[in-house]
């Protein structure tokens, strides 16, 4: 369950780094205020997932998710640059969140 929580975390991390950009430096009233709800939820669901599991391996795997669906969503919907070696660095970093999930990290 600990686990479920890192990772909606992370999705929810995705979410406020876009709106962060969408923001234009909190200009923009609506993606400000998505910003602050995506937020919020993300550090809160991670602040509950690290009652039971150790700091290093939730971390990273919360930031890479956030990293990974930030750089994908940024491709498919913000008209972000698109090379083979960002889709290869993305893939090294979903891998890399994988197995943290996989080390059975949980106390």
């Amino acid at each position: 369950m600990a686990w479920l929580l890192v990772v909606v975390a992370g999705v929810l991390e995705t979410g406020f780094a876009v709106c962060l950009k969408l923001s234009h430096g909190f200009t923009r009233f609506w993606p400000t205020v998505a910003f602050c709800v995506f937020a919020l939820g993300s550090f809160g669901l991670l602040t509950l997932a690290l009652k039971k599991l150790d700091v290093g391996p939730a971390y990273a795997v919360w930031t890479g998710i956030g990293a990974a669906g930030t750089a994908i969503y940024g491709m498919i919907f913000l008209g972000d640059l698109v090379s083979t070696l960002k889709i290869v660095s993305i893939s090294f970093v979903i891998f890399g969140v994988i197995g943290l999930q996989l080390s059975g990290s949980a106390h």
